[in-house]
């Protein structure tokens, strides 16, 4: 067994250990809208749920190095986003669309709309102004709770707390509120450049 010490490891390769250990890792598609109104998606792999009642979920939105020369700023355009509209969707990737999502995880410029470069439909919310992406079967319409810095250096990053305010599910995916994961297709992300479906599954009972 090796040991690490994270204070004597390249932040490169502390990362690579924590992708790869942390698996699989469900995806937030999320859609958000800048003040202007232009329209961003982007997925997020640091993602679950945290709380039932109220219904509260997170995703954490990373520090990259900032590169001015291609109009990117540190923080990413969803985080700048989320915090100034406190609103944006978390979308469930299924196979289906896992191209078109992996096409927004592009570094582009904040006028750039990601709905229309990956071809995805943008269907208006009922609650929130961000559009849900009308292509993925389960949709959550949130509104920022809280946000906590965890570290503003490159590859540190900040948590967003959302609690959702309207679920949006395919009728054909659910039954007495029990959604079907064969019917649901959803994907996870792995390390690199690594997704993994979810159809392989088994069931454990819990100890009485």
């Amino acid at each position: 067994m090796l040991s690490f010490d994270p204070a004597r490891e390249s932040v490169q390769n502390i990362y690579k250990l924590m992708i790869g250990s942390i698996v699989p890792r469900p995806i937030a598609f999320v859609s958000s809208l800048d003040p202007r109104g232009i329209r961003n998606l982007a997925p997020f792999s640091f993602f679950t749920g945290v709380s039932a009642d109220p219904p509260v979920i997170l995703f954490c939105a990373a520090v990259r190095a900032q590169d001015p020369g291609r109009g990117l700023a540190a923080h990413k355009d969803t985080l700048l986003n989320v915090i100034a509209t406190r609103e944006f969707v978390v979308n469930v990737v299924t196979e289906g669309i896992a191209e078109r999502m992996n096409l927004t995880s592009a570094q582009v410029p904040p006028d750039v709309d990601e709905f229309e470069l990956a071809g995805l439909t943008p269907e208006p919310s009922e609650v929130v102004k961000p559009p849900r992406v009308a292509e993925s079967p389960v949709q959550m319409e949130c509104r920022l709770r809280q946000t906590i810095e965890v570290s503003d250096r490159p590859s540190g990053g900040t948590i967003v707390l959302g609690e959702v305010v309207r679920f949006h599910v395919n009728e054909a995916l659910m039954e007495k509120f029990r959604i079907d994961p064969e019917k649901l297709a959803a994907i996870g992300r792995m390390g690199g450049a690594t997704y993994v479906r979810t159809r392989d599954r088994f069931d454990l009972k819990r100890p009485e």
